[in-house]
């Protein structure tokens, strides 16, 4: 376009700025706008209006930012103010930018809900909390379910606080700890908090803080020690921005740090701007031998682009200013006035829309909207590109935003990250502290019953088999949970309680997993079976009550079987002993005779003489499979029997002791006690035991001398007891479903995860078994097998079987007979 000509027909429109210019953020911001001007009207030389910027310095303080605008307003009669640029000066200038009607501009003050409250401030740049569910998305994709929130105390540092712990509920992760910072905290009171940071198990960090405050902070979290392997930083943006501003020493000092900004495209007009910038700021600013740009730069430039084609639009419309009405009580000390323009003004710049350094310019609810958020890896002298987050796709490794692809929050889309101690590991997101302190384990005390735990036994060698097969080293010690005197410190509810209180850090022992305590605390994978059993004496019988009892196996298959052998018998003489040739026509022998004294003297010895015809092995062969079949099911089933009236209990419904109002047990300490309240138990029945030996003596004088008829027992406490009185007692149950034993945690520990698998792996392998054989070997003179309850088998397949032979053989033996019989006696003759 041309040059306009008449220079009386340009418009002049006095436009403020307001900097920190002794920060790198304006004064590069600023070089930048003016760069702006320049190129813009180099383009738009027909244009009849001309931007005048007036820049007035802060000098990082509200009230000098509010001095500032007071005469820019008063003096100048500018009619857009770019900046300022902290929110916290935002907040004064916005309501004076509202009185006088004119367009307040940031690129830098990224203070979310100001623009929702005052309708003439402008938001060129990106809202911190739309930044929120990118950092909230690296968090997901790598399962740390718990953050540790770092922030100074400012209004820039706070008002992101609310929109982070938003986004973190939404993925289900809890900031266990939000450690807030005074900007005018001294270095031991940074140190301070940093050492009780350092106490802390979560080890991943959501760092908001201005570039100023966040580089001290990050030089002294690399002299304590926090930036090694183990431990998360991620930054958001308002740091990440300024990144390759900052010293070397600074940015050494973030080595593995994982950020968060807005994408700006690469492209050759946004290469070949900064080149230039580059070369004229170092011409006139002679003291920097190196000058990075940053994204305030490259927004501040397409702000002025846009604030430039909005004038355009408004230009003819002369510039006038009313003056500004004060109530009675107010003080005039500006000579404020209200423009005629900064309506108009403000209506077209949202309506502007081009393509700028930084991208697409399209403004939305008065801010810029990011296409997409860079995730960066800060390496060597910045930040390296390891992907991408969008809020249609989420994670990715490279930006495509036409694609169709399924929202991701996996990290495999992320490229190789390095973390802080230049690990290549990803860290789990806590880490034990390694300052000499080991985590205090509770265990409880108990006067019985040692095969389980009092600081040894079962439950302790199933945790130190499982911690032990951790993939690091956590150390560790046992604290029993007793008294001065040696004797227990309360209940196992009270034990849980003190993880809850946090006075141990875990807690190992028979601790039976329950809804109630859930409610507290975290429990890992159970690792023994659960319920509780109802433990009942032996039901006594008299001598002789069992003198008839072998008759008890004898049912219908058994005599259907004898009948089968009978008529086996019969048939098997009948073809050795050629019935038909030696007795035909005489009816006086005495074939029962025959056939008894077959059965007692040939049968027998069969196997010594061979049987000739084949119908006859064939019986035989059955003859031998009933014989055993019969005698096998016989014994089996007397056995049985046996065993049964053997374990037969005395009570075998929990309601019967209820009725009758007896006495039961409960071993002392334990949840059991709530639960036989819980289903209508009389507390005044419940007595208490600490070992079996108590145990056994309660059940022994029953509940009409002072003991108890019952006693509810969890397992393997049951088989611990049984193993000793296997003669006397016998189990019944389970009356109630629990999930076994499970070692107790705080809530959302991240040792529950790794604990529960380590707890896998033992049980599913020998270990637990030669643990049991080790600490649970039953008393010699209990044999498991004496009691065994052995099931009956079924002969009735044999008798079948029998059944179908015998049949086939009498109707061959029936043909053979008949046609012995009417056959002719010289054909018999011959045949001799």
């Amino acid at each position: 376009m041309k040059p306009a000509q008449d220079n009386d027909a340009i418009i002049h429109i006095n436009v403020g700025v307001i900097l920190d210019l002794e920060t790198w953020v304006g004064k590069v911001s600023n070089s930048c706008m003016y760069m702006a001007i320049s190129d813009f009207y180099a383009i738009h030389g027909d244009y009849k209006t001309r931007l005048v910027l007036h820049s007035r310095d802060s000098k990082s303080d509200i009230v000098g930012a509010v001095f500032a605008v007071m005469d820019l307003l008063g003096t100048t009669q500018v009619e857009a103010i770019i900046g300022p640029q902290k929110s916290s000066q935002t907040e004064f200038i916005v309501d004076l930018g509202e009185k006088a009607r004119i367009p307040i501009v940031s690129f830098s003050a990224t203070t979310p809900s100001i623009y929702s409250r005052i309708p003439y401030f402008i938001q060129t740049t990106p809202d911190d909390h739309t930044q929120v569910k990118a950092i909230a998305s690296v968090a997901q994709a790598f399962s740390w379910r718990k953050v540790i929130l770092i922030h100074e105390d400012t209004d820039y540092g706070n008002r992101l606080v609310p929109h982070l712990i938003d986004a973190f509920q939404e993925i289900n992760v809890h900031i266990s700890y939000r450690s807030v910072i005074s900007t005018f905290a001294t270095d031991d009171q940074i140190f301070e908090e940093l050492q009780k940071l350092e106490m802390m198990q979560t080890s991943v960090f959501i760092v908001h803080m201005s570039a100023s405050f966040g580089s001290s902070f990050f030089l002294k979290t690399k002299q304590i020690g926090m930036m090694s392997e183990g431990y998360v930083w991620i930054i958001t943006n308002g740091l990440m921005n300024v990144l390759e501003s900052l010293e070397s020493t600074v940015i050494n000092s973030m080595q593995g740090v994982i950020g968060v900004e807005p994408y700006i495209p690469k492209s050759q007009k946004l290469d070949n701007f900064i080149t230039r910038w580059k070369r004229k700021f170092i011409e006139e600013n002679t003291n920097t031998e190196n000058a990075e740009m940053i994204d305030f730069g490259i927004w501040a430039y397409d702000t002025i682009w846009a604030l430039a084609m909005a004038a355009e639009r408004v230009g003819y419309l002369k510039s006038s200013f009313n003056k500004l009405e004060m109530d009675l009580n107010a003080i005039d000390l500006l000579g404020m006035n209200v423009s005629q323009t900064g309506p108009k003004l403000l209506e077209e710049i949202l309506k502007i829309r081009f393509e700028g350094l930084s991208g697409k310019f399209n403004l939305v609810n008065r801010q810029l909207e990011p296409s997409a958020f860079q995730i960066l890896n800060v390496i060597g002298k910045g930040g390296r590109e390891i992907g991408f987050w969008t809020p249609k796709h989420g994670i990715s490794r490279d930006l495509n935003l036409s694609s169709e692809r399924a929202y991701s929050t996996s990290a495999d889309q992320f490229r190789s990250i390095v973390w802080p101690g230049e690990s290549t590991t990803k860290p789990k997101g806590w880490v034990i502290p390694m300052n000499g302190k080991k985590l205090r384990i509770g265990v409880p005390v108990q006067d019985g019953f040692s095969e389980l735990v009092n600081v040894s036994g079962y439950c302790i060698d199933v945790f130190q088999s499982a911690i032990s097969s951790l993939p690091y080293t956590i150390p560790y010690e046992f604290v029993p949970f007793q008294r001065d005197d040696g004797k227990s410190a309360g209940s196992y509810n009270d034990l849980v309680y003190q993880v809850y209180l946090q006075k141990y850090d875990a807690v190992v022992g028979d601790i039976t997993i329950t809804a109630n305590r859930s409610l507290y605390v975290d429990f890992a994978f159970p690792y023994t079976d659960g319920g509780v059993w109802m433990i009942v004496p032996r039901k006594q019988h008299e001598e002789n009550s069992n003198a008839w009892i072998f008759l008890h196996p004898l049912s219908k298959e058994f005599g259907l079987s004898m009948g089968t052998f009978i008529v086996t018998t019969f048939l098997v003489w009948f073809l050795e002993q050629g019935l038909v040739n030696e007795y035909r026509g005489s009816l006086s022998y005495d074939p029962i005779k025959k056939i008894l004294d077959l059965t007692s003297e040939k049968i027998p010895l069969a196997y010594r003489k061979m049987t000739s015809s084949i119908l006859s092995k064939l019986m035989v062969i059955i003859w031998f499979f009933l014989v055993i079949g019969l005698t096998l099911n016989y014994v089996v089933t007397l056995t049985s029997l046996l065993t049964l009236e053997q374990n037969e209990p005395t009570i075998t419904d929990p309601n019967d002791l209820i009725k009758n109002g007896d006495f039961v047990g409960y071993r002392k300490g334990t949840f059991v006690i709530d639960l036989l309240k819980r289903v209508s138990f009389d507390e005044s029945k419940l007595k208490p035991y600490n070992s079996p030996e108590e145990c056994h003596e309660l059940l022994s004088k029953g509940s009409q001398n002072g003991g108890v008829a019952a006693v509810f027992e969890e397992m393997p406490y049951v088989d611990i007891f049984l193993a000793k009185y296997c003669f006397k007692y016998v189990k019944v149950g389970p009356t109630h479903k629990t999930d076994g034993f499970g070692f107790v945690f705080p809530k959302g520990s991240p040792l529950v995860s790794d604990m529960s698998k380590a707890v896998l792996e033992v049980t599913e392998g020998n270990k637990l078994l030669d643990m049991e054989r080790a600490w649970f070997t039953p008393n010699t003179t209990c044999k498991e097998d004496k009691w065994a309850i052995v099931t009956s088998t079924d002969p009735s397949s044999i008798i079948q079987i029998a059944i179908c032979i015998v049949v086939l053989s009498l109707l061959i033996t029936s043909s053979m007979f008949a046609s012995n019989l009417f056959e002719s006696p010289s054909h018999r003759m011959a045949s001799k």
